[in-house]
């Protein structure tokens, strides 16, 4: 299928992106036995790695499986994403490399994306050269059975093109800056 890869994304998003809000995320998350997040760039810049600790131990009070899909080029630095979950003691086998976690997002019940875009763009399957991304390897978040993505956003990552795993079926956006949406949700997980 072709799809449009226009860097404002129109094309691809019109009408098919749908919002959701961290209520409906938390009640998604009560329900599902394995859970990976994919922090990116936006997880960095909203300094959210200590609110996505509180969001991890909490869904692991609740007998919730929670790994971290890691990509080598994540953030803005090879490494990046390594060092801010360290920083928030997150233990070091929870985070798992893309060649580790790739065969298991299929067993997953949801993926939450934190800031992240070029590194889980199904575009980059493609062998069309124009795709600026196109042979790159990806985490492959998009076969999980539910995406959440949190960004401010639709704007285009590093690469500057539209990522249709935004507008996909089992996709949702959970707009806003990365902190104050992991902090929604783990009050609304609290209250659960």
């Amino acid at each position: 299928t072709a799809v449009s890869t226009d860097s404002d994304g129109e094309d691809i998003y019109t009408g098919r992106v749908k919002s959701t809000s961290a209520e409906e995320v938390a009640m998604l998350m009560d329900g599902a036995r394995r859970v990976v997040i994919v922090p990116g760039y936006g997880m960095a810049v909203a300094q959210a790695q200590y609110a996505v600790q509180d969001l991890s131990n909490i869904l692991e009070s609740k007998g919730i499986t929670v790994e971290f899909g890691i990509h080598q080029v994540a953030g803005r630095m090879p490494g990046h994403m390594n060092v801010l979950l360290a920083e928030a003691k997150i233990p070091y086998d929870r985070l798992k490399d893309t060649d580790e976690i790739n065969s298991t997002f299929r067993q997953t019940d949801l993926v939450l994306i934190i800031g992240a875009n070029d590194v889980v763009n199904p575009l980059a399957r493609e062998s069309d050269p124009s795709i600026p991304i196109a042979g790159m390897p990806i985490l492959n978040a998009d076969q999980a059975h539910s995406v959440v993505i949190i960004k401010r956003s639709l704007g285009p990552g590093f690469a500057g093109i539209a990522n249709p795993l935004f507008a996909a079926d089992n996709a949702m956006m959970l707009f806003g800056d990365a902190k104050k949406v992991i902090i929604d949700l783990v009050v609304s997980l609290k209250s659960s």
